[in-house]
């Protein structure tokens, strides 16, 4: 039998924080920003006698569901599957504890994830007295629902974790696929032991190197030297809210911003008219650069969209996709470095730096040797990364279904 019940009276809000009298050697620290749609992207390590920062203190167990009181529909929450002595979470977050036996506490955590849920929140932050949408935990606390049997809620939750699941698992073989393309390239292109013409790693078995003034350093005898923006073309994205469609166009293009980028297309996300320039149209496999404040190089993996401003698609008459990609990547730690200290004007990195950018340019055949290296693997992430769209789309679309009723589980 179903039974209305409000969240303040299932769960504790806020159940257990750090003190000093806790006992610990190494601390893991999970900040708001660091998860996303239950995916940690980051975990900042302590070691004891280090100082933590101020919010490191919120506890957590095993069915913990942590929510972030900061802008909802950034969507950092998560749920913590197994127990952890070493991990802390920033006070902003609200964690919430199942204490009765009804609910299941994985169920919990997919109905507060829903957009509708979300959006109710969302709405109350940006009634909030604070300078950005912020909620309050007692917030979580007084919504309420419709809880099935505890039978049903544990077969629901199972469905929903199996997709969650599976995203996760093709999300780890991705990072692995990088890792492993990654250190092909360095293999290649940055330690230079591409094989030789007898099939031996180049520099270690004593090819040719010359020093090159305007690097200073060796490079292997033959090779040149140019800048990141002569070897690619950079198209910066349009300003799209001069490209809005119809509010009855049922046609339209979703807008990459730089959350997009990251996290997604959501019911959140602006729309474009279909007659925009055709090069700030976005296709799946096109390079995206982010140049301010959140700069990163992806491959475009989802599907097409209208590029907003701020965002660089890079592309090259000249050179494949994977030396484009690499070695973007590998100067990101340069850019990330000028734009922190741009950080007066919202960080970010100019033309003149994307000219200043020096690198390596091997022989165009040896670029596309590795090119037919990398290739197969880029296509299986893409492959993934598809699926994982797919996979997302249809959890959205079972969420609100299972919670309501209209799908129901045998």
């Amino acid at each position: 039998m179903s039974e209305k019940l409000t969240v303040k009276n299932v769960v504790n809000i806020n159940k257990s924080t750090l003190s000093a009298k806790d006992n610990w050697s190494t601390l893991k620290y999970l900040d708001t920003g660091n998860i996303t749609e239950n995916q940690i992207d980051t975990l900042q390590i302590f070691q004891k006698g280090e100082k933590l920062p101020s919010r490191a203190k919120r506890k957590v167990e095993k069915g913990t569901i942590i929510y972030s009181t900061v802008r909802p529909n950034q969507k950092h929450f998560g749920y913590f599957d197994t127990h952890s002595n070493d991990l802390v979470v920033s006070t902003g977050f609200a964690t919430l504890d199942v204490i009765d036996p009804r609910i299941n506490s994985k169920y919990l955590y997919y109905l507060l994830t829903q957009n509708s849920v979300i959006s109710q929140l969302q709405s109350i932050g940006e009634n909030s007295t604070s300078s950005y949408p912020s909620i309050r935990p007692e917030d979580i606390g007084n919504l309420s629902f419709v809880f099935p049997d505890i039978d049903i809620q544990n077969k629901i939750a199972d469905i929903l974790t199996f997709i969650d699941k599976k995203i996760q698992i093709n999300n780890q073989i991705n990072q692995e696929l990088e890792a492993m393309a990654k250190t092909l390239y360095d293999y290649w292109f940055v330690q230079f032991d591409f094989p030789d013409q007898n099939a031996k790693p180049y520099k270690s078995s004593g090819g040719k190197m010359v020093y090159n003034p305007e690097l200073k350093r060796e490079i292997p005898e033959g090779w040149g030297v140019d800048s990141l923006w002569n070897i690619a073309n950079f198209y910066n994205g349009l300003a799209m809210q001069k490209y809005r469609p119809d509010t009855n166009e049922d046609d339209y293009l979703p807008v990459i911003k730089i959350r997009e980028m990251m996290n997604g297309f959501s019911k959140d996300t602006e729309r474009a008219r279909l007659d925009i320039p055709s090069e700030a149209v976005v296709d799946r496999g096109d390079i995206l650069f982010s140049w301010s404040a959140t700069l990163e190089v992806i491959i475009w993996g989802k599907e097409k969209g209208a590029l907003n401003q701020h965002i660089f698609k890079v592309t090259s008459d000249t050179y494949p996709k994977s030396f484009i990609y690499f070695e973007l990547k590998s100067y990101l730690k340069v850019f990330k470095a000028i734009a922190e200290l741009r950080k007066t004007t919202m960080g970010h990195i100019t033309q003149d730096h994307l000219k200043q950018a020096k690198i390596v340019v091997p022989p165009i055949e040896l670029i596309s040797k590795l090119d037919a290296k990398l290739q197969p693997i880029m296509l299986k992430q893409q492959i993934l990364e598809n699926q994982n769209q797919e996979l997302t789309q249809l959890r959205d679309w079972l969420l609100p279904m299972l919670m309501n009723g209209q799908v129901k589980v045998e």
